[in-house]
């Protein structure tokens, strides 16, 4: 075991626990599968773009809220649902954040009016944006301690599977009935069957510990030992700790408690995300109209952004290779400014199509080994009263930038600035972030979660 286990508290013991498919392996999936379509719904803002400004006859203004509304509902989503996490618990979190997501889904579907499907594209967002903080904080608690870095890396698999599978199905779909409605409502009827699984899903242990409900916690550490077949002498658990009633003020004060926790980590948590997950979505969300305006077919347009996002499924696999043997920070130090380097050399010859789909594809590799493990460590960096909090309020960060990215990229800096000139700006950003990163913040890997 590698646990003092006649003194060892039950938190203790569920990190120290072999990793069994049945048991952890059950809730990785069940939490990627939520990733996945927060991933396909990203990728679709991209596409729905081109086709909605061609059927409503946008101008570059009003197509550019397509993206944002639903982006800027996932930031609030991200820091609502995190810090409900944290109040209420997992599980009660994890499974409402996809039926917010598919009611307001299908109401954009049949929406005929632009204010009307960004008001609900922002409603949909807001409850798939809390899939990404609530799934991280749940699937790393139940993960044993050395095993978790792999483990929440490779939640980032789901990433590239569902941007692709968004590419290929928006092609497929418009290419067989050229309607974009259908690129929406294919998504409802699996993120329900997701909702209904989630609902099988254990609280997390740590989260009953704090809360101050024992016998929960024992019976749900108890299942888990059992069900992974080890054995595990006397333990305790550790003093009930008190929860917020769920509240405004409670929210608040979980931003306010992240400050005073360690303000250094909260900026550099804020700024790794806010940068990196800049330079992605920026890439992501215009991607499909780019290369249209370069002069693609629009089908060859969405499987060109879908070849992007599918090869990162190698940068994921990469990065789930190197987390444990090279730590977080060097891996970020590296791979952040890497990917906005290689969206410059992307849009220096974009002219030459052969040259411009390799390094597309270079800098969907390179990212996807970036973000998961940034992912990865920023949820490290605090504890567990703080853990979805955190990362919920990093991401809202990312969300934010990613929502100002349509507005301000669709009509000043891609027209006014050129596309090399852009990618440079925000390649700047991630090399601040992550030099801050390397003098200011601690590398996690290893460490015990507290």
């Amino acid at each position: 075991m590698g646990t003092n286990t006649a003194t060892a508290t039950g938190d203790a013991v569920v990190q120290e626990l072999p990793w069994r498919w049945r048991v952890q392996g059950s809730i990785f999936i069940i939490g990627g599968l939520g990733f996945m379509f927060d991933a396909w719904d990203v990728a679709l803002n991209g596409f729905l773009i081109p086709l909605l400004s061609k059927e409503w006859g946008l101008v570059p203004g009003q197509a550019a809220w397509i993206g944002a509304a639903n982006l800027i509902g996932m930031a609030v989503g991200a820091f609502v649902w995190g810090s409900i996490a944290d109040v209420i618990g997992r599980k009660t979190a994890f499974t409402l954040t996809l039926l917010v997501f598919s009611v307001f889904t299908v109401l954009g579907a049949v929406s005929n009016d632009i204010v009307l499907f960004c008001a609900f594209r922002f409603l949909a967002g807001f409850g798939l944006g809390g899939c990404i903080p609530v799934d991280y904080a749940l699937v790393g608690e139940f993960t044993p301690r050395k095993h978790r870095g792999r483990v929440l890396t490779a939640m980032d698999a789901w990433w590239p599977v569902g941007a692709s599978l968004c590419g290929v199905v928006s092609a497929v779909l418009m290419a067989s009935f050229d309607n974009w409605r259908l690129l929406m409502l294919v998504l409802v009827l699996p993120a329900l069957l997701v909702f209904w699984v989630r609902r099988h899903v254990p609280e997390s242990p740590l989260f009953l510990v704090r809360a101050g409900r024992p016998a929960e916690a024992e019976a749900v550490i108890g299942r888990l030992i059992e069900r992974t077949g080890v054995q595990v002498g006397p333990w305790r658990l550790p003093d009930p700790a008190d929860v917020p009633r769920l509240s405004m003020g409670s929210v608040t004060g979980q931003l306010a408690g992240l400050w005073r926790f360690n303000w250094r980590i909260t900026g550099i948590a804020w700024s790794l995300f806010l940068t990196v997950l800049l330079v992605y979505y920026g890439a992501l969300t215009w991607m499909p109209s780019i290369l249209v305006a370069t002069g693609y077919a629009e089908n060859k347009a969405f499987i060109a952004t879908a070849s992007m996002t599918a090869i990162g499924f190698l940068g994921v696999v990469a990065a789930a290779l190197l987390v444990e043997r090279v730590g977080r920070k060097w891996i970020l130090a590296v791979t952040g400014p890497g990917a906005a380097l290689s969206l410059v050399v992307f849009a220096l010859v974009l002219k030459a199509p052969a040259a411009a789909q390799l390094w597309l594809l270079v800098f969907g590799f390179v990212v996807q080994v970036a973000i998961p493990v940034l992912y990865t460590y920023v949820s490290e960096l605090y504890p567990t009263h703080l853990r979805a909090t955190g990362f919920g309020w990093a991401s809202t960060m990312s969300r934010v930038g990613a929502g100002l990215v349509p507005l301000i990229f669709g009509s000043l800096l891609w027209p006014v600035l050129g596309l090399p000139l852009t990618y440079a700006l925000t390649g700047a950003l991630v090399l601040l972030a992550v030099l801050w990163m390397a003098f200011a913040a601690p590398e996690t890997k290893g460490a015990p979660l507290h």
